[in-house]
């Protein structure tokens, strides 16, 4: 584990919105609000967007997105390495909650404005039923197993997360009003944690065992992040990160890794109840110290792949046809891929494919997908003044 308002300083757009990863709106269209997250971080190359923009947000985004690219390329290689089965779980511990801070923090202005809701549509819920629909027919043709049906309400792979991200962005209002919004929302999670009856329609257990992370977002402001850019914090991200390592390797044979996907209860993971709430405090401190680790090491000056950071949700949505062609296609059966030099093959692979997709031409061919503009769909928007 994966890009809103129209404020300087928080969301994720072309047009300065803080730093959103959306195209600028076309000559004679409605203004588009910013994306926020791998869901929402898919636009042209930074290289045309506006000066000011910050390109540590872009940074964040690029290598954020390569962690989840890693992460999926050495699942399959858990089993035969200890080595990777403890990197697998400390990428696994704050990928997906980093990106979900950030696509909190660009959602924050989020409001019901029409250009806003439009967005929503045409960048989260229009691509999350066409990759679902693509996802599903990809299955049934590359997997050897018995055809699925499609179900829009259960979200299968990676599409979970546009189904959550739309229903966050929803709930964005709702923190700017609420006291101790965080606090509210982890007794939340620890509440769905020990609830199996929840079931898995729209992945609804990670929605809300994820949503401390997007509330946290949204309450965070650009000061924050530059306190995490602090020397300090980068000095002491060191024996921190060596620390996570470490435990890291130590649980590998000890601790279901279903813990760190949020998608079923404490009961569902053969644990008694009240560890879900214990596991959900536990983990989200891990998860947000790591989280602050890893934004301290990421630069903060325009790079060569700052630019790859506006298109991380064609990356994230596209790279998933290949991760789960690899396992349909058995290609990890071949014995030397589990050697060392196998396992470090396989990860440079998965970053050269994730950073491809990531690339202007990708997204000028899938935006189609990706960021449809459909403009045929909605009501012309009202001028000024006009009910």
């Amino acid at each position: 584990m994966f890009q809103l308002p129209r404020t300087n300083t928080l969301s994720p757009g072309r047009t300065q919105t803080g730093n959103s990863v959306l195209p600028a709106p076309r000559k004679g269209a409605s203004p588009r609000p910013v994306p926020t997250t791998p869901a929402e971080t898919s636009a042209p190359a930074a290289s045309s967007a506006p000066a000011g923009r910050d390109p540590f947000f872009d940074n964040a985004k690029y290598l954020a997105i390569v962690m989840v690219a890693m992460g999926h390329a050495w699942e399959p290689l858990t089993g035969h390495s200890r080595a990777a089965g403890a990197l697998y779980i400390l990428v696994y511990a704050f990928h997906m909650p980093a990106f979900i801070v950030i696509s909190g923090h660009f959602s924050r202005s989020f409001d019901a404005r029409p250009d806003r809701v439009r967005r929503l549509i045409t960048g989260v819920a229009v691509p999350y039923l066409l990759f679902e629909a693509a996802y599903s027919l990809f299955r049934n043709w590359a997997d050897d197993a018995a055809a699925q049906p499609l179900s829009l309400l259960d979200p299968w792979y990676l599409t979970w997360f546009l189904a959550a991200l739309f229903i966050w962005r929803l709930t964005a209002p709702i923190w700017r009003v609420v006291r101790q919004p965080v606090a509210v929302a982890l007794v939340i999670a620890a509440l769905a944690s020990i609830s199996p009856a929840i079931g898995d329609d729209l992945e609804l257990q990670r929605v809300l065992q994820f949503l401390p992370f997007f509330v946290l977002g949204t309450c965070l402001k650009a000061e924050h992040f530059r306190l995490a850019r602090r020397r300090m914090v980068r000095v002491l991200s060191v024996p921190v990160g060596l620390a996570a390592s470490a435990v890291s390797y130590w649980v590998v044979p000890r601790m279901d890794r279903g813990w760190l996907y949020h998608r079923a209860s404490a009961q569902e993971l053969g644990a008694s109840w009240w560890t879900g709430p214990v596991m959900t405090a536990a983990l989200f401190c891990c998860s947000l110290a790591l989280t602050v680790c890893f934004l301290a090491w990421v630069p903060r000056r325009r790079t060569w792949f700052t630019a790859l950071g506006a298109g991380t949700l064609y990356g994230y949505l596209l790279h998933g046809f290949i991760a789960k062609g690899s396992r349909f296609g058995h290609w990890y059966d071949h014995g030397w891929i589990h050697t060392p030099l196998g396992q470090v093959a396989v990860t440079a692979i998965s970053v050269v494919v994730v950073t491809a997709l990531c690339t202007p031409p990708v997204q000028r061919m899938f935006r189609f997908a990706v960021e449809p503009r459909m403009a045929w769909a909605f009501r012309p928007a009202l001028s000024p003044g006009t009910r």
